[in-house]
């Protein structure tokens, strides 16, 4: 690999955007077939949408079991060179001779720091955690979890903010640079990997099943922040209205998708993911009532086991039928749940405190 002087060309056999497992696997595998891989990522840490989850379907470990061995991969590889907060502006060229221009955003803290958390602790300032899809707050410096680079990021809309100023002087080892601009880097590649992964699609849009409308209605992302040890309940699965314990929770199959209103087609594991947050709620909830609201349950492959083990398990039952209307009960926040069997035709209805919605998956083009 060649990198300019000051760090603004470089040459490489591959450019792979997206730093989450399967850019960071596309970028490992080709380095260690003698190729040099640049790796972006438009986060300020590697992971993507794995680092979110609580546990994989259908082993149910923890996602620090792949990130960890991937970034020791990464750690000691002199040819991958990874890049985060960066983005891609324009691309050129042709086949086997691409020209990339990307813009690196600025982190405003440098490598000296050492991760101690001690600008966080005196942060004042507090805004609302996307990552955890707004359902607590983080400090305007933050590191995460299992963090790839494992130093802090200030949020750019406040390191011009008064109160910011303790931050920057809590920090003992000077790492923190407030002046740090915008730079661009070209990239001269040999090919280039699109592995910019997902996003959920967004439930606001389904304006029948009361996401936004009525607080017990989550998604299937939001479930499975709920559920992690990082989250924003420490892995405690309550009602957002109260905090409350659950005693009998619903998950609405195919909000959204397979719906030419929304989503045409199938994502294919919001079946299987929603059945993990039914063992999540059984970990917690021994007696809690599970039920699971579906058109058609798709679990192919090794994953006909999975579906096995869940509906032998006596606390969660499957209903067939797609969610077509979701009230709220006054007084209790409970959710009444209309759901219309595809089969028959018929329309039932039951009342459980709290509905997760599965929805699908969008790809993302940036």
């Amino acid at each position: 690999m060649e990198i300019s002087e000051n760090g603004d060309r470089i040459t490489a056999d591959l450019l792979v955007v997206g730093g989450g497992i399967s850019g960071m696997t596309a970028a490992i595998e080709a380095s260690e077939l003698g190729k040099d891989a640049v790796l972006v990522e438009k986060e300020p840490f590697l992971g993507g949408r794995v680092a979110r989850l609580n546990q994989y379907f259908p082993k149910l470990c923890p996602p620090i079991c792949g990130l960890e061995i991937n970034y020791r991969r990464l750690r000691f590889n002199e040819r991958v060179k990874v890049m985060t907060l960066t983005t891609v502006e324009e691309v050129s060229g042709k086949r086997g001779d691409y020209e990339v221009k990307l813009t690196v955003h600025p982190r405003f803290i440098n490598d000296n720091c050492t991760a101690c958390e001690e600008c966080e602790k005196v942060c004042e300032i507090e805004v609302s955690d996307d990552y955890n899809f707004g359902m607590n707050t983080r400090k305007a410096v933050y590191i995460r979890q299992m963090a790839y680079p494992p130093i802090y990021v200030a949020d750019p809309d406040y390191v011009k903010d008064p109160k910011f100023k303790a931050c920057v002087d809590a920090c003992k080892y000077d790492a923190f640079d407030l002046d740090m601009q915008p730079r661009t880097v070209t990239v001269k590649a040999k090919g280039i990997i699109w592995a910019t992964g997902w996003k959920p699609y967004d439930a606001s849009k389904i304006d029948n099943l009361g996401f936004g409308k009525y607080e017990n209605v989550i998604t299937n992302v939001m479930m499975e922040r709920l559920a992690s040890v990082d989250g924003p309940t420490e892995g405690k699965i309550t009602r957002p209205s109260d905090n409350g314990a659950i005693t009998k929770i619903g998950f609405a199959q195919c909000a959204g998708s397979r719906d030419e209103n929304h989503l045409p087609y199938c994502s294919g594991v919001c079946c299987a993911a929603s059945m993990k947050h039914a063992l999540y709620v059984r970990e917690q909830y021994p007696e809690a009532e599970i039920h699971i609201f579906y058109i058609d349950v798709r679990t192919p492959g090794r994953l006909e086991d999975f579906y096995n083990r869940v509906d032998e398990d006596e606390k969660i039952f499957f209903h067939r039928g797609k969610a077509a209307e979701v009230r709220e009960v006054p007084g209790s926040k409970n959710l009444i749940v209309a759901a219309e069997n595809t089969l028959t035709g018929e329309i039932y209805e039951m009342e459980v405190d709290m509905l997760v919605l599965a929805t699908g998956m969008v790809p993302n083009t940036t």
